[in-house]
């Protein structure tokens, strides 16, 4: 049998993962508006963008939390990397920022 567009279990299916999509780019929306708030005090202090230490630990943390899921912890990594480097990047445009200003 064909999965085609009258398929209501394929349908179905997708709905759910439709869902579990908007919330996975909603959580990330939250969880950016904390760490630009995190790159602007680093910014006002003079911490640096990147805490490499931190970011071994969470990874070590979530890779974990991933294997308790049964999610691949080679894939929550990769998730993970990805999401510190746009975290970095926003410090790094956060102390530019700060640094025009004052």
């Amino acid at each position: 049998m064909s999965a085609g567009a009258g398929d209501e279990t394929l349908a179905g299916y997708r709905s759910g993962i439709d869902d579990i999509d908007a919330s996975l780019v909603a959580l990330l929306g939250e969880r950016f508006k904390i760490t630009k708030q995190v790159g602007i005090y680093k910014a006002r202090v003079g911490l640096p963008a990147a805490d490499p230490e931190r970011e071994a630990a969470q990874i070590v943390r979530l890779r974990e939390v991933a294997a308790s899921v049964g999610l691949d912890p080679a894939f929550s990594e990769k998730l993970l990397r990805l999401v510190f480097a746009e975290v970095r990047r926003e410090h790094e445009l956060a102390r530019s920022d700060d640094n025009a200003d004052g």
